[in-house]
């Protein structure tokens, strides 16, 4: 209850260091949505109290922050015991379950490395994507890269939603339009996300068949 309070105070007192907190908590295996924290901080924003830029650049600092512990999770614990501490107690209490862990490994075993980048930019994947990272020992800086990326991405989409909103949406009723909007969102990116996944495995799939021609002639 008190983790409740602290959360709603946060929302109510958004500032760039707040926004750092909530993304990062965002970005960890707590579903704590980001459509609830960068579109009103950028509504903010709008309205002058913020800089639009840095609500971005924060939000993905925050993102990057909570990626990086789920990543050492999976880096340290390992496979059997990740699975093992989601089935337990207290991985039932920090909201983590075995088939969330298993849908995010076998995304990123299915779509590689990019994954890190395209699960940004899909509800549950999202916050666990780190994990098998972690678990693969991907390399810190590509799995940074990749992560900042598709933070970036989400983060300016949202800012783009909040900050539009200023104009026409009135405060009260903010939080029910970015709802509305960031499903639609969601589909959209998740559309563009199998899209730029189609286009990779087809570069990977032709590259060793042009490779063969070459050498034949």
């Amino acid at each position: 209850m008190e983790s409740v309070h602290f959360i709603e105070w946060c929302l109510e007192n958004l500032n760039y260091w707040t926004i750092t907190l909530l993304m990062a908590i965002e970005s960890s295996f707590i579903p704590f949505p980001s459509e609830v924290v960068i579109p009103p901080a950028a509504y903010k924003a709008a309205a002058g109290e913020l800089n639009i830029f840095l609500v971005v650049l924060f939000g993905t600092l925050g993102a990057l922050i909570g990626a990086i512990f789920n990543y050492y999770i999976g880096y340290y614990l390992g496979r059997p015991l990740v699975y093992k501490f989601a089935g337990s107690r207290a991985g039932r209490v920090l909201l983590l379950n075995e088939e969330k862990i298993h849908k995010a490994e076998q995304y990123f075993i299915k779509n590689g490395a990019v994954s890190t980048f395209v699960g940004r930019l899909i509800t549950v994947i999202r916050q666990l994507i780190s994990i098998p990272a972690g678990i693969a020992k991907m390399k810190m800086s590509t799995f940074l890269i990749y992560t900042a990326l598709g933070s970036a991405l989400w983060n300016i989409i949202l800012a783009t939603v909040g900050y539009s909103m200023h104009s026409f949406v009135p405060k009260d009723q903010l939080m029910e339009k970015v709802h509305e909007y960031s499903s639609e969102i969601s589909l959209i990116l998740l559309a563009a996300g199998v899209l730029l996944l189609l286009f990779f495995i087809y570069r990977a799939m032709s590259k060793p068949k042009n490779r063969k021609e070459t050498e034949e002639i």
